[in-house]
């Protein structure tokens, strides 16, 4: 029997994927199709499949051309492969003709023409037309421009204070400014999605989740740490039981701004402490822990009264069954880790955890320890349009932070804001 394997993504499977996996059948007897991950896919680039893992396994099994279908995770996964099915010939589409002549020391290696004229990036470019526009000025409008370009079907176009001739808005403007610039964008009917906290209180929060949802648009809060890889496994694996039930997290994100530690600087343009890291840092306390604290308490260090502009800010939970604390700063600087806390183990993740591509899950024993590693390309704000873009297409509400943590967030702003805090 003479085994022929291939691998490929197959999202949106196509007449050129079909043409393809029939030609590599037609050199043996029996074919493996090796389908990509999500996680891999994204090491890879292709950070916008428009179908998960298990879609693109149904369309290959329904096409029946395939003998057994496996999903290939990691790096070097390929000769694990060859080796463990005893595989004969390793095919793959002409496109990367050379790419893979080192597995010719492992079994034959064929390239195959493909289907000219039939790609999946056209497909799906076609099928999610979406043109997003911004409010604002600076490195997160910059950012966020440049990290449209990687994600097929999502155009940028400048737009004006009517937002004609995009579907959607991202704004990142100062956080006082959020509420309107929201209001407006939604009244106009386009989808929008705003640096976070997308109000300044739990009224207007409300308001503007209730606008959208009697409008039909897509409301996404821009938390870009939410999004990445190495983040959405650690909630996994923090919730697993993997270190036991979680008794503590603690976030600590700080930075240090030119001007503002100075008590004569121009702060009215800035955002305070709290807008500007509170909410990345309170993000996984109340994505691990719920939004339903007993209490909380915040201790700050303000600069300027007039604009309540913190430099420092400490606070403090206390759930049912674990505590919480977050340290956040623009003009103090400590070590930006997040540390989770469980009855058998703890996740470390080091500095600057809001951007991190690795972490590490620790036990007693350090013989037991992990470590994970993940791509993050773009600081997670290309998955972020990505789920975005996904969300306006599909019409629902699948972004990665929910209604109920962007509303304790807020909430806690708010009570900053009222003044209901101890000064240092």
């Amino acid at each position: 029997m003479i085994k022929v394997i291939t691998y490929g993504t197959y999202d949106l499977l196509h007449y050129g994927h079909i043409r393809l996996l029939e030609r590599a059948k037609a050199l043996g007897d029996y074919l493996i199709v090796g389908i990509t991950s999500d996680d891999y896919d994204k090491t890879r680039g292709k950070i916008n499949n428009q179908q998960s893992l298990i879609e693109r396994i149904a369309a290959v099994k329904a096409s029946g051309i395939a003998d057994e279908i496996i999903v290939e995770e990691y790096e070097g996964q390929k000769i694990d492969d060859i080796r463990r099915y005893d595989v004969d010939i390793f095919t793959v589409g002409s496109d990367w003709e050379g790419r893979f002549d080192y597995l010719n020391e492992y079994c034959k290696v064929i390239y195959i023409p493909r289907t000219e004229g039939v790609s999946s990036s056209d497909i799906r470019a076609e099928k999610r037309k979406l043109v997003i526009g911004t409010i604002g000025e600076g490195n997160l409008c910059r950012k966020f421009v440049r990290e449209m370009q990687y994600v097929n079907g999502v155009e940028f176009k400048e737009c004006d204070e009517c937002f004609e001739d995009v579907d959607a808005v991202y704004i990142a403007v100062h956080p006082e400014k959020h509420y309107e610039d929201v209001k407006r964008a939604l009244e106009a009917g386009k989808h929008a999605i705003c640096e976070s906290p997308i109000a300044l209180s739990l009224a207007q929060c409300q308001n503007l989740m209730r606008l959208a949802q009697e409008k039909g648009l897509i409301l996404a809060d821009g938390i870009k740490t939410a999004y990445s890889t190495a983040y959405s496994r650690l909630l996994v694996i923090a919730k697993s039981g993997c270190i036991g039930e979680i008794v503590s997290v603690d976030s600590v994100c700080t930075s240090l701004e030119d001007g503002a530690g100075e008590k004569d600087a121009d702060l009215s343009r800035k955002q305070n402490s709290i807008c500007a890291w509170g909410p990345t840092a309170m993000l996984p306390i109340f994505q691990l822990l719920g939004t339903n604290y007993k209490s909380k308490s915040i201790v700050t260090k303000i600069i300027d009264k007039n604009l309540n502009y913190d430099a420092f800010t400490k606070i403090d939970f206390v759930f049912d069954k674990a505590v919480a604390s977050v340290k956040i700063a623009k003009a103090a600087k400590a070590e930006g880790e997040l540390i989770i806390t469980g009855t058998k183990g703890y996740i470390y993740v080091p500095a600057p955890w809001w951007k991190t591509d690795y972490f590490e899950v620790r036990f007693e024993n350090a013989t037991e320890n992990k470590r994970y590693f993940y791509q993050l390309d773009g600081e997670g704000i290309r998955y972020e349009i990505v789920a975005f873009a996904k969300a306006v297409e599909s019409g629902k509400h699948s972004m990665y932070i929910e209604e109920p943590i962007s509303s304790a967030i807020i909430g806690v702003i708010e009570t900053f804001n009222k003044g209901e805090f101890d000064e240092i």
